[in-house]
């Protein structure tokens, strides 16, 4: 099995997540849960991590963290080989807790960071099916949810002192206008369509702008393992397939048409084709697809289209890489 890609530098922003062994749990009781949170605390001072945010689930985390020394892996391998050690001794148990390696998106802060502390904040009432709408009665319920930093942001809990609130200023300048609006962003989610963040994440593993792409690709080209130089080559495709994607969206007269191409064929993200066409995020884009996706239904013709689309975007892209 292929070894997670690691990229670390000083300052950079991760979205942090591991499951349980065979998706067992990973605490058994609320104390286990203050142990995991106790232990964090530990490695946030030993390592001089920089924890913005954080979501405890029954069998698996997720974390928000920058790394100002640049040790990632070094920093949360101990944290869960350390919380492991804890939680097997006090259950008396033996082996592995953790499922293989964590996993550890970089992600750019300015451009996402809005997003994902939304996105994360709503595991403990998401429905299972992660593109249905979140039930306006489960509000009060997540508003209730101790186990993630949902409470510090609203301002209802006290904020333990190794949870930095720095991402607040994403809301607004002054304190109590932030989480104001960081409440209505949240309530904003419900009986609504959230765009998922994950759905552009490039080449599974960077969350952000052709700038940190192409950091990433410099300190990938010169650790040149296997893997490194597979996710170099992935990157260079996605940039190949957007510029083919233009070139053939150009030539269709319908808006429908034009999107579905962009994010379909070339794997743009909806907030960047969105705002290319003068909306202000990537809902209407969303909601382009959805009404495109129930025509195809009723019009089964319009696959003959696709397919053409399709075999022009083939001969577009065989070009542009020529």
């Amino acid at each position: 099995m292929a070894r997670p890609i690691r990229v670390e530098f000083e300052g950079a922003v991760y979205h942090l997540t591991a499951r349980g062994n065979e998706r067992q749990r990973i605490y058994r009781d609320d104390e286990d849960r203050k142990l995991f949170l106790a232990t964090l605390e530990q490695c946030i001072g030993q390592h001089g991590l920089r924890v913005h945010g954080f979501c405890l689930m029954p069998n698996h985390y997720h974390v928000l963290l920058e790394t100002p020394r640049g040790n990632l892996s070094r920093a949360i391998g101990w944290f869960q080989t350390t919380y492991t050690v804890r939680f097997n001794r006090r259950h008396r148990r033996s082996g592995h807790l953790f499922q293989g390696r964590f996993k550890a998106h970089l992600v750019e802060a300015d451009r996402y960071a809005m997003e994902l502390l939304r996105y994360m904040h709503l595991n403990p009432v998401r429905p299972r099916d992660k593109n249905a709408r979140v039930p306006i009665e489960y509000r009060e319920l997540l508003q209730d949810y101790r186990w993630s930093s949902h409470r510090s942001y609203l301002g209802l809990d006290v904020c333990p002192n190794w949870l930095s609130l720095d991402w607040l200023s994403f809301f607004g300048s002054k304190r109590n206008r932030a989480q104001k609006e960081y409440r209505r962003f949240m309530d904003d989610a419900f009986e609504e369509s959230i765009e998922n963040p994950w759905e552009n994440l490039k080449a599974g593993l960077v969350l952000g702008s052709s700038e940190i792409q192409e950091r990433v690709r410099d300190i990938l080209q010169l650790k040149a393992g296997d893997e490194e130089l597979a996710w170099v080559a992935r990157s260079d495709d996605q940039s190949s397939r957007k510029t083919a994607a233009n070139k053939v969206a150009q030539g269709q007269k319908e808006i429908c048409w034009k999107v579905w191409i962009r994010v379909s064929l070339g794997g743009e993200r909806r907030i960047d084709v969105g705002r290319s066409m003068g909306y202000k995020d990537g809902s209407a884009i969303t909601q382009i697809l959805k009404r495109l996706e129930r025509q195809l239904k009723n019009q089964p013709q319009w696959t003959q289209h696709i397919d053409l689309l399709k075999g022009e975007f083939d001969k577009t892209l065989s070009s542009v890489k020529s």
